[in-house]
């Protein structure tokens, strides 16, 4: 097998492999509260001490992460200019690509077993929402990273270069601002629900207030610290112009017109 190939590979299984790991820790996080010395005497109760598979899954995370970073690959059409945190973005990008056929997944599983089994599930609704959180908090990054956010281009494109500077120091800033804002006012809730590890308070029970209030704040973080980094990296390129005919997708013609067999 060609050393391309095998990156190929590690395109997906790093991810899918990250995915299985952290969702194994974030499932098992009351064992690594009371772990770290939080001593909670209703975690206690409910859950068992953090056992070897446990350590295992946590010390993989990190690993598989840096690893992922570092093995990443960008896609025909997305930015190949990669530097820093774009690495980071791109490989929760592929995370977040993964979730979305979990998601599916768990979907259309619920669909065939309520409708042709007659034997509805008390845990799908539940996992549904709980991994469209985590897709729509790590999609954000990943947009701010390929620069594919909402825009509005109509006087920014009539700007001089040294105008539409002031207006990307302007947009950043406002981001920070927001990202720090949203940190110093939720931070105390977020560390609340998450030490005492609340639930979602239905029969499945997940921890969806326990994991998504934190995780919040973490994707807010790296969306601002992506938009900085978009700042530098763009600081001294050439002022883009933007059309009607940018949204047409040049390689999607191109293979529709594969499939009919025509060039023209």
């Amino acid at each position: 097998m060609s050393s391309t190939a095998t990156v190929r590979i590690l395109d997906w299984l790093v991810p899918l492999a990250f995915v299985a790991c952290a969702s194994w820790v974030i499932w098992n996080g009351p064992a690594y509260i009371l772990a770290f010395g939080d001593v909670n005497d209703a975690l206690a109760l409910r859950h068992a001490p953090a056992g070897a598979l446990d350590w295992v899954a946590l010390a993989a995370m990190p690993t598989l992460a840096i690893l992922g970073i570092f093995t990443v690959r960008t896609a025909p059409m997305e930015d190949d200019d990669i530097r820093g945190l774009d690495r980071l973005s791109l490989f929760l990008g592929r995370v977040t690509m993964l979730l979305i056929a979990l998601l599916v997944s768990v979907m259309f599983y619920e669909v065939i077993v309520r409708y042709v089994f007659e034997k509805p599930t008390l845990w799908a609704n539940e996992l549904s929402l709980w991994i469209a959180g985590f897709i729509f908090l790590f999609s954000g990054l990943y947009a701010m990273q390929q620069r594919s956010h909402i825009r509005i281009f109509l006087l920014y494109d009539v700007l001089p270069r040294p105008l539409q500077k002031l207006c990307d120091i302007i947009s950043t800033g406002l981001i920070v601002v927001f990202a720090a804002a949203l940190y110093y006012g939720a931070y105390g809730e977020a560390a609340a629900k998450f030490l005492r590890w609340e639930t979602f308070g239905t029969a499945f029970d997940p921890p969806i207030p326990a994991t998504m209030k934190p995780l919040i704040l973490v994707a807010i973080s790296l969306v601002a610290l992506q938009a900085v980094s978009n700042l530098i990296m763009d600081w001294n390129k050439a002022p883009e112009h933007h059309s009607p005919a940018d949204e047409i997708d040049e390689q999607e013609i191109a293979a529709i017109k594969r499939t009919l067999g025509s060039d023209n």
